[in-house]
Formats: structure tokens, sequence, C-alpha cells
């Protein structure tokens, strides 16, 4: 079941790398607090369809109080924040560069396992993660040299603040996830932080003042909609089901090092759909990364 657990983190990488690319197409265009909105609404009707024909069960009226407590707690610090920096990184700076940070998020989601809740990595999984960071450090260095040599915008503070921020709350609702989860279905517990999620970007667009454009512009906005629906499948949805069921029979720190492959992963996406073009630095880094995720699943 573990091997599974960890070819379903690299699942969610895969997954993630489209989503990564249709959410910044959509945010461009209509912002990202609107994309944040409508992909976790989404979301949630894919999850409550998936419940119903899975467990019998649209909504997770069946789940503990306490996988409740953590997993809203999961949906406000790891969707509602760290999507809001993530998305607006996306927006400022592109989403290949903005996945520079991410590479961060399995170191801070070890350290934090390891403060909140006693897990600890062995030793051949801390080797395997050093060396898939730095073969993601690489393909994501790269990318930055050249985007700054094409000419490709520039990389504001804000945005790379930003970026950062987005990898540390993002390893925090991990922890809390793989806290709260327990034996509970992946599937449910997806659909209780989206839910979350829901109210907490509905009153973030109220607070600012976006309401009518994140609730009856932006759907009117055909391409920007139909990016969100394609992102919601590949990253709130099937990404984060795989996500879920990764933590529930792994190490959080394994699951968010394979995850992080996503800079890694894009690589093929960004040939084939936005045809740019690969430096063979970044197929090394990326042949380095693999490598270091080999030892999840040969050791």
């Amino acid at each position: 079941m573990e091997k599974l657990a960890l070819l379903a983190a690299f699942g969610t990488a895969v997954f993630w790398s489209f989503s990564a690319i249709f959410f910044e197409n959509a945010s461009k265009k209509v912002g990202a607090l609107a994309v944040n909105f409508w992909k976790v609404v989404f979301a949630f009707l894919f999850l409550a369809i998936s419940g119903t024909i899975v467990r019998g069960v649209p909504f997770p009226y069946d789940a503990p109080l306490r996988t409740w407590i953590f997993l809203s707690l999961s949906g406000l610090v790891g969707f509602v924040v760290a999507d809001f920096f993530l998305f607006n990184a996306y927006v400022l700076i592109g989403s290949r560069i903005t996945v520079v940070f991410q590479s961060l998020t399995p170191v801070f989601t070890a350290l934090f396992a390891y403060i909140f809740i006693a897990e600890r990595m062995q030793m051949h999984r801390l080797i395997g993660m050093a060396v898939t960071v730095a073969g993601i450090l690489i393909v994501v260095l790269v990318r930055s040299r050249q985007s700054r040599k094409n000419n490709e915008g520039a990389l504001s503070v804000k945005g790379l603040t930003y970026a950062f921020l987005s990898a540390l709350f993002q390893a925090g609702g991990m922890v809390l996830t793989k806290a709260g989860l327990g034996d509970y279905s992946p599937i449910s517990g997806t659909q209780i932080r989206v839910f979350v999620a829901i109210f907490g970007f509905a009153i973030n667009a109220l607070i600012m003042g976006q309401g009518p454009h994140v609730f009856f512009r932006v759907p009117k906005n055909r391409e920007a909609f139909t990016s969100t629906i394609k992102g919601s499948v590949f990253g709130p949805f099937l990404g984060v089901v795989l996500s879920l069921f990764s933590m529930q029979n792994t190490q959080v720190g394994a699951t968010s090092t394979l995850m992080a492959l996503t800079p890694v992963v894009i690589i093929v996406p960004s040939v084939l759909i936005l045809k740019q073009k690969i430096h063979f630095l970044e197929i090394l880094g990326a042949a380095i990364a693999v490598g270091g995720a080999a030892l999840f699943f040969l050791l």
C-alpha cells in the first residue's frame, strides 16, 4: 500500500503540472481571487458526485468532529491562504518561476511534521528528498535565468515573496491534513477542505469589494471559465484526492517531496501546450530529481 501511496503522490505532481498552466491562463484574465473561488466550487461538485458514487455519501456529514476541525483548518491554510499567494505569484512572475519556491515545501513539511506530529523520515528518504530538491532547484533556476534573458518579465520582489509564502502555508496545510484525516475517506476529506475554502474565498471577495466581479462577471468570460474548470479537475479534485490518499498511507514528508516534482513534470506540458524551448540543464535537473524520487520506491 505504501508504494501505491508514493505513486499517488507522483500522480499529484503530474496533475498539478497541468492545473498550474490552466490556472495561470485563467488568473491573468480574471484575477487570482476569482479563479480560486470558482476552482473550489467546481471541485466541491466533482467531489460530491464522486462521494455519491464511491461511498454513497454526497456530503461528509459522517466525518468525526476532530476530522472536521483539522481539515477545516487545513482548507483555510492550504487552500485559502496558500493559494491566495500562489495564484497571485502566477500573475506576477508566471507559473514556471513560481514553482521555484514550491521545491521548499517538502523541507517545510518534514520540519513541521517532526515538530507537531513527531513524524521522522528514514535516512534513505532524507537523502532522496535532498537529491530530489537539488534536481528541482536546477530546473527552476535555469528557467529563471532563461526568463530574465528572454525578457519574459521582471521577477518582482512581491511575486517572489508570495511564492515563498505559498510554499510555507502549503506545508502547514499538509501537516494539518495528515493530523486530521486518519483513516477517513480521502474523497470526503478533500470535500471538507474545499467546502471551507468556498466560504473563505467568498468572504475574501466581499471584503475586497470584488463580489460582483467574482460571482457574476467571471462566469461570462468563457475562456477563463473553461480554463478554471479544466484546472479544477486536475488540481483540487484529482490532484488533492491523490495527495490525501498518499498522506494517509505514507509519511507526509515523502508525499510532499514527490508532489514537489511538479516543476520537473511541467516540462512536458510546457513543451506540448506552451511550445516552450527546454535547456539541456533542465533535462539534467529533471534526471537528478527523478533519481532522487526513485530512492523512495527502490529502498
